[in-house]
């Protein structure tokens, strides 16, 4: 059994790395999230490429990548019907988003919300998510990009609330 060495796997990779990989992992999770039906193995790599972006980000990203790493974990765990991981990252991403700090953009806040309705929805939290879909609604008003405003309102309105 290898237990590793003093210095971790993570220090040994440049930041160069850490960054492309954080990058590749969190796009590869949409083709496999854009599936109807996926297999249980797909499953299984959207989970394991969901928690290894938000690893790397964690390693070298800005608070905003820690915050979309969180989202994209929410999301997965949403998306599979989990609904505690779901929720924990979901409260993640929107404490991380309301910390504030470098790289934050007009549609995080508003897409942490989703995220929180979204996993809501899936604990059969039917009226805090339906809460938490106003108020991300709102949250929207201030985002200044129609095509982002469009993208959070398409998730949003896939809930059905």
């Amino acid at each position: 059994m290898c237990r590793g060495d003093a210095v971790s796997q993570s220090q040994t990779l440049t930041s160069e790395l850490h960054r492309l990989l954080a990058s590749s992992l969190y796009n590869g999770c949409w083709p496999l999230l854009r599936l109807e039906r996926r297999t249980a193995e797909q499953d299984d790599e959207l989970l394991h490429m969901a928690h290894a972006s938000r690893h790397h980000w964690g390693q070298v990203g800005s608070p905003a990548n820690l915050a979309r790493g969180e989202w994209m974990c929410a999301r997965v765990y949403a998306t599979l019907g989990r609904a505690e991981p779901a929720l924990h990252h979901a409260l993640r991403c929107l404490s991380l988003v309301e910390s504030g700090g470098e790289g934050f953009e007009d549609w995080d806040h508003p897409a942490a919300l989703e995220a929180l309705a979204r996993a809501q929805f899936v604990a059969g939290r039917q009226a805090d998510a339906e809460h938490t879909v106003r108020v991300a609604r709102e949250a929207l008003l201030a985002v200044a990009d129609a095509d982002d405003r469009a993208l959070i309102t398409d998730d949003l309105d896939a809930l059905g609330l």
